[in-house]
């Protein structure tokens, strides 16, 4: 009752299109959020703001008229939304004044179409459409909505024919109607999930064997990287539109995440891009909270506010075939044109939507006009000279590396399971989900026994106050294989910068290892792993020593590249230089190349392995080569350059070695003696969360109730790891 009675307080005296959208979405969108999580999380569920609705109807039109001499009001003119959420797009179409009333009928009947998979959303849209159309002709007869369907876009085109019940008759002669009408115009707001984030999270993508195929083929086979992002729904959303535009052309607007720009993963999704339009134009939104301090503000206020947290952009796509033929036909090296906006920086939301609401079209605002290079960077482009320098690894075994091997960091897909700063507790809690596990594991075994086709799924516990399943554990408890706690496994990882925590270290409770357990087999190995930022990040480049496990998002995505690794020894053919008795034997991660090339570059044998594991350490802190490749650093592996004069070589080396011993030995390092802590005589050390005196005030920090650290030199947080300084990780 106290809903509705909220709703009828703000509707009262909204008397204008605008502002009843508005409401629609806003309560829409809070329902949703509130009521249904975790379908919102799967499908991706955000809605969007009318300046920015607007400005995609208004730029279609005046694009429409430029590339083919028509608009959005002419017949044979069929426009489709294929996630139409609350039907915000086609209603701002029938209120725009683009469609003149003369064409609306035909339009309204005909040529219209919207697609949504959420029964409570597709009533809204139908309803919202209807009521629009009625309000603006003015009929007493009523007419519904045909071109709408309750149907998942995605599955339109696939061969298994798995849309909405056969039941639903009339649906599936809209459904079929819309397939078999050409369509000139797609616009919306894709959905936004890439899949779920937990095994718990009942979350999971459907799947779409015909539509990830076309992105494996396309998409995928120009990408250099990491390739599961191009599965993002919303990349599914251009794939899937790409191929529905009618093959005489047509326009794709869309907003969407904006990461695709720049992305390192999707490169090849932009070298598609240029080669499957005539006419690309981006207005880059930003507003990318998956960054911190400076550079978050600087991306400024986020255009769907709590809804994503991602960069956003409007994207609108031109296929005219008449462009293309007007190019050299024998050349494959089509390219489009690229017309790019950048909102700017330090712009609140507010102002965002003003900017975008003033400038109404893209026809309306100034463009730079994008070249890409070979890399098919669009923006922040790589330097050239990067090239020519020495790879720091490479997975297909080239030997011209400074590296013979690098890994990921250990990820363990239940972090509050087999991490602890106390490793009692770690024993504990490990120990406990075993010893459940060996009991789910029993009765599974009991079960299949008495009965056969008994599915493991609906037989185990999933209370994730006892267990955190994933796929491994699941496929174990399938073999009825029972796993029992190791000592040798707890270990110290370092799980961010400058933060080590007891660490569970084993192949059944950890996603994934990568190499580490040929760089830190055991417990009493010694070696150092230099870790760097990954590509694709959002933060600047930073690097960090341990001789720790490093946690996966230690730093993000890292890559770590070791001193030494260790193979196991054949005991039957044993080294003269190896004590038999020994599991393991110890290689250089550093290689025979890089030896090899700095000594007759400095003419120098005196220089070891070792001295250009630290060289390499410091070369990574230089400002000088951080700032001149920052572009190159986010999208690829660092490559090493060799200073000319070899007293720089030792100068680097030696700066390097002084920043790892700090950097692994940083709880050996004597207190700064200026640093006054007072309280401490209360003998009350607990803490819950430490904070500073005020966010401009980081001289002091707030331990406790009782104990305060004050005089901290700004100095101290002038060195970054990972968007943060250390005092600030801790």
């Amino acid at each position: 009752e106290d809903f509705y009675k909220s709703v009828k307080r703000r509707v009262e005296g909204i008397d204008n299109a605008e502002g009843k959208q508005k409401i629609i979405v806003e309560l829409y969108d809070k329902f949703f959020k509130i009521a249904f999580p975790k379908m919102v999380e799967r499908l991706g569920i955000v809605y969007t703001p009318v300046e920015v609705v607007d400005f995609i109807i208004h730029s279609v039109n005046d694009v429409l008229q430029k590339e083919f001499s028509k608009t959005l009001s002419d017949e044979n003119v069929n426009i489709l939304d294929p996630f139409t959420g609350t039907g915000t797009f086609i209603t701002r179409l029938l209120q725009s004044g683009l469609i003149s009333k003369e064409d609306l009928p035909r339009k309204y009947k005909y040529e219209i179409f919207a697609n949504e998979i959420v029964l409570l959303a597709y009533y809204i849209a139908a309803v919202n459409i209807e009521n629009t159309y009625h309000d603006i002709i003015g009929n007493e007869k009523y007419e519904s909505f045909e071109g709408i369907a309750l149907t998942d876009t995605f599955q339109i085109n696939e061969n298994d024919d798995k849309l909405i019940s056969t039941s639903l008759h009339e649906n599936s002669e809209r459904v079929n109607k819309q397939k078999n009408t050409p369509i000139q115009v797609i616009i919306g707001n894709p959905p936004y999930s890439v899949g779920q984030k937990d095994f718990h999270d009942d979350a999971q993508n459907q799947v779409y064997p015909v539509l990830n195929q076309r992105i494996e083929k396309t998409y995928a086979a120009e990408t250099t990287a990491f390739k599961k992002s191009l599965y993002d729904a919303y990349i599914k959303a251009f794939r899937w539109s790409s191929d529905r535009l009618d093959q005489s052309g047509g326009i794709i607007a869309f907003v969407s995440n904006g990461s695709w720009i720049d992305g390192q993963a999707t490169d090849g999704f932009r070298k598609c891009l240029e080669q499957e339009f005539s006419d690309i134009y981006i207005f880059n939104l930003r507003g990318n909270q998956r960054t911190s301090g400076e550079l978050s503000r600087r991306e400024g206020g986020k255009i769907f506010g709590s809804g994503s947290r991602t960069p956003i952009a409007i994207t609108l796509l031109v296929k005219n075939p008449s462009v293309k033929t007007k190019l050299n036909m024998d050349s494959n090296e089509y390219k489009a044109s690229i017309h790019y906006h950048d909102i700017g920086d330090y712009l609140s939301r507010e102002e965002k939507l003003k900017i975008v609401n003033d400038f109404k079209s893209f026809l309306d605002m100034p463009v730079i006009e994008l070249q890409p290079n070979k890399q098919s960077d669009w923006i922040s482009k790589r330097n050239n000279t990067f090239e020519k320098y020495i790879v720091f690894g490479d997975k297909k075994k080239n030997k011209n590396v400074v590296f013979n091997k690098y890994t990921a960091g250990v990820i363990t897909n239940r972090e509050t399971w087999v991490y602890s700063f106390s490793k009692n507790k770690l024993i504990e809690q490990v120990s406990s989900m075993l010893g459940f596990y060996n009991k789910e594991v029993e009765k599974y075994k009991k079960e299949s026994k008495n009965q056969t086709d008994v599915k493991l799924e609906s037989l185990i516990s999933k209370d994730p106050k006892k267990i955190k399943w994933d796929q491994g554990l699941m496929d174990n408890a399938s073999k009825c294989r029972k796993i029992k706690f190791e000592n040798d496994s707890v270990r110290i990882g370092l799980y961010r910068p400058f933060f080590k925590q007891n660490l569970y270290f084993d192949k059944n409770l950890n996603w994934s290892r990568y190499q580490l357990p040929s760089i830190l087999p055991t417990k009493n190995s010694k070696n150092f792993l230099i870790c760097i930022s990954g590509s694709g990040g959002t933060k600047d480049f930073s690097c960090v020593i341990t001789d720790n496990i490093p946690d996966r998002q230690m730093q993000f995505n890292g890559q770590c590249f070791p001193l030494y690794y260790f193979e196991e020894q054949d005991k039957s053919t044993p080294s003269l230089f190896q004590n038999s008795e020994d599991k393991y034997v110890r290689k250089d991660g550093v290689s025979d190349f890089i030896i090899d090339r700095v000594r007759k570059q400095y003419g120098a044998n005196n220089i070891t392995k070792e001295d250009i594991f630290y060289y390499v350490y410091g070369i990574l802190h230089s400002p000088d080569y951080r700032n001149t490749f920052a572009n190159d650093l986010k999208k690829m592996l660092p490559r090493l350059p060799l200073v000319e004069d070899v007293r720089d070589f030792w100068a680097f080396s030696k700066a390097g070695r002084k920043l790892g011993d700090l950097h692994v030995n940083y709880e050996e390092v004597p207190p700064y003696e200026n640093v006054k802590v007072s309280g401490t005589q209360h003998g009350q050390y607990e803490v819950t969360k430490m904070k500073f005196l005020a966010k401009d005030k980081k001289d002091t920090v707030i331990y406790n109730d009782y104990i305060k650290l004050e005089n901290i030199p700004a100095k101290a947080y002038e060195y970054v790891v990972n968007g943060k300084s250390a005092i600030e990780w801790i």
